[in-house]
């Protein structure tokens, strides 16, 4: 009888790190930041059906890279179980941070003991009720690490060249405009353009009501981006 091959528990995680970041290199990246009035979510998408950024409840926002179908299986996760807490308890028990726990959990079991890791980073974001010193911006990697992003975050290929430009272009009290053109020119570069049509863009917006999120239509991307 031969006898079972070896790994060292380190090699081991660190090639399910590998292959987790190779995969979702290859997607295209999506950033998220605070600007007056709440937090705006750009995402570089061609697609016309599938979507990268979601509501997930009143005031929470999820957006995911990666692997198309292992994200929005999360996304439909986190639906459910803040739809059950809403219903059990209360809507305000729902909160940006008891889901990025909830996630962490699921991508720490995934990427610990299952066949495969998921090839996804994803983000949850809520919007605060009094002002943005109540915003939360929470990325969940690959590996259920959860890092509180305060005012930008990046997600997907070439994230921490993104993510610098992000932060050095950032001001407190953007306008929906200004954050808009700050988020598209970090993850264009100087080097290429993105068009309206080939951008997903949503807003989670603290306007008095219960539901804060709202999708933005392609006329008001195009004119945002020529302002």
């Amino acid at each position: 009888m031969s006898m079972p091959y070896y790994v060292a528990p380190e090699q081991a995680m660190t090639d399910r790190a590998d292959f987790a970041r190779k995969g979702i290199a290859k997607g295209r990246a999506l950033v998220a930041l605070r600007y007056e009035h709440g937090i705006v979510l750009v995402a570089e998408n061609t697609s016309q059906s599938l979507r990268k950024v979601s509501e997930i409840y009143d005031r929470i926002a999820f957006a995911g890279v990666g692997k198309y179908n292992e994200f929005d299986q999360l996304r439909v996760a986190g639906i459910r179980s803040a739809e059950l807490t809403g219903y059990q308890y209360s809507r305000d028990d729902v909160d940006a941070r008891g889901l990025a726990n909830d996630y962490a959990q699921l991508l720490g079991n995934a990427f610990t003991h299952g066949m495969k890791p998921m090839e996804v980073e994803i983000l949850v974001a809520e919007v605060g009720v009094e002002g943005s010193h109540d915003d939360q911006i929470f990325h969940i990697m690959y590996d259920g690490t959860v890092i509180d992003r305060p005012d930008t975050c990046a997600l997907g290929g070439e994230s921490d060249t993104i993510s610098n430009r992000l932060s050095s272009g950032f001001a407190e009290g953007f306008s929906l405009v200004d954050a808009i053109r700050l988020g598209v020119s970090s993850l264009s570069g100087d080097d290429r353009s993105i068009s309206a049509d080939s951008l997903e863009i949503a807003i989670l917006e603290r306007n008095g009501e219960r539901r804060c999120f709202r999708r933005l239509e392609a006329s008001e991307v195009e004119a945002a981006l020529q302002e």
